[in-house]
């Protein structure tokens, strides 16, 4: 008789499915080896290096056409830019809209799929807040050991 209770290091999702929470869970759930992190095809997705400011200007500024989103984003090139869009359209975090005037015009939005990530974005907010002086302490202390010489042993 199996139980639908989850086990320890996993949590119910909204489908009943079990999420897996820590590294054991992943390997009892079968989602890879114990090395392997369960979580990094949604970091593949969502962090790399321009979908983040991306999703987060979509989400904070709403619909924007191309030219709008690429003064918003600051220093993206347009070519960066429509790549990492369509590539987003396809994950089905970004909506393209194409309106056939004269000229054209398309909109961008971010899809209720990708709204669903605006509490990890303002989680990060939080944490850069509170931490990120913290990092900018750390790396001048370890900076400053380096300049004084390698006494550190690895």
């Amino acid at each position: 008789m199996t139980s639908s209770a989850p086990t320890s290091g996993t949590r119910s999702t909204k489908g009943g499915t079990p999420a897996v929470t820590s590294p054991e869970a992943a390997h009892a759930a079968g989602v890879g080896s114990p090395q392997r992190c369960p979580i990094a095809p949604v970091l593949d997705i969502v962090f790399s290096r321009w979908t983040t400011p991306i999703l987060w200007t979509l989400n904070a500024f709403g619909t924007q056409r191309f030219v709008e989103l690429h003064r918003n984003i600051g220093t993206i090139t347009p070519k960066v830019l429509t790549q990492r869009l369509r590539q987003l359209e396809r994950d089905g975090l970004v909506i393209r809209t194409y309106y056939p005037e004269v000229p054209p015009r398309v909109e961008y939005e971010i899809s209720d799929l990708g709204r669903t990530l605006a509490p990890l974005f303002a989680s990060l907010f939080d944490w850069s807040t509170d931490h990120l002086p913290l990092v900018e302490q750390a790396r001048q202390q370890f900076d400053e050991a380096e300049e004084q010489g390698p006494s550190r042993h690895h």
